[in-house]
């Protein structure tokens, strides 16, 4: 019965990822390994409607926002951020494409993005010197803050120091680019990622609080880069019933909407929205504003959907 528990949870799993790939072969892609905000999907203590099938089968869980830069010929791979579903995201890249963790990208200290790394410690992996790349108050954060500290201390993460808006080459096929965005910073600034590879390229920003807050403009992104993979935490501001929507800012799906509905139908296939919270309607297959959004131009992150590589 242990074994067939256990078969049945792997084939659930593989399930998540088992569809929509756009590229392969043994060139460099970005995967989708995860697409919920932090709490994923269901989210803990929800009994609400949006949940009750999630916790029911596991094939409809979604795992916590996460991409992921793999190089199926070198067999390593590079994560962007590490979420509290990290062991199940590196589990599926190891077993299907048979490549090692080389490196991991923060974007910054709230707890579905950077707490995952707990797992390198040496109460699991007891890694040694896996890079981890921060920004400055991010580094500051992990070096002087217990349990992070002692990744440090007992050298399971070596902390690689970024400078917004400088790129660095992590390889001669691979170049990421730190971009620097106002959002809730308690105990860290945030970050979105430019990834460049030898084919195609990716902007990274799962979390800011406004696009009018920033003193650039999000457009730019989306037209240098192949693929954009932005902030949809919430549909519109009536999603949570009883809490403070100015606490927990984000560019609601209804706003980034109606602000790109101008821009010509290329640009918005670069589109595709992630961190999408537990209530997110989008999340919902069969709901009418997942298809108003598709029918837009528009496109929502599916976890297992590959990016570049060979087309």
């Amino acid at each position: 019965m242990r074994y067939l528990s256990t078969l049945l949870s792997y084939l659930a799993f593989i399930f998540l990822f088992s569809d929509n790939i756009l590229g392969q072969e043994n060139s460099p892609f970005l995967i989708v390994l995860g697409i919920a905000q932090d709490g994923g999907s269901p989210q803990a203590g929800c009994k609400k409607s949006c949940c009750e099938k999630s916790w029911l089968d596991s094939r409809k869980k979604n795992y916590v926002s996460c991409v992921a830069w793999v190089d199926p010929a070198r067999k390593k791979y590079w994560l962007f951020d590490a979420t509290k579903d990290m062991p199940e995201q590196m589990h599926y890249l190891s077993k299907k494409y048979d490549v090692a963790l080389a490196g991991i990208f923060l974007t910054h200290a709230h707890v579905g993005h950077y707490t995952g790394i707990i797992h390198l410690g040496r109460e699991v992996m007891g890694t040694k010197n896996i890079p981890v790349f921060v920004l400055p108050r991010m580094y500051k954060y992990l070096v002087e803050n217990g349990p992070w500290k002692q990744l440090v201390e007992l050298k399971n993460i070596q902390l690689i120091p970024m400078e917004a808006d400088i790129p660095m080459q992590i390889a001669d096929w691979f170049e990421v680019t730190a971009i620097q965005v106002p959002h809730r910073d308690e105990f860290s600034e945030t970050a979105g990622f430019l990834l460049r590879g030898d084919q195609k390229s990716y902007f990274y920003l799962p979390d800011i609080d406004k696009w009018e807050k920033w003193d650039r403009a999000i457009e730019n992104y989306i037209k240098e880069t192949d693929y954009s993979f932005l902030d949809g935490t919430f549909y519109n501001p009536l999603e949570i019933p009883g809490r403070n929507m100015f606490e927990i800012p984000h560019p609601f799906i209804v706003e980034s909407l109606e602000r790109w509905k101008n821009l010509p139908e290329v640009e918005k296939n670069k589109i595709h929205f992630i961190h999408l919270n537990h209530t997110n309607p989008l999340l919902q297959k069969r709901h009418p504003y997942r298809k108003s959004v598709l029918s837009a131009g528009l496109n929502i992150a599916k976890m297992g959907t590959m990016y570049g590589g060979k087309q």
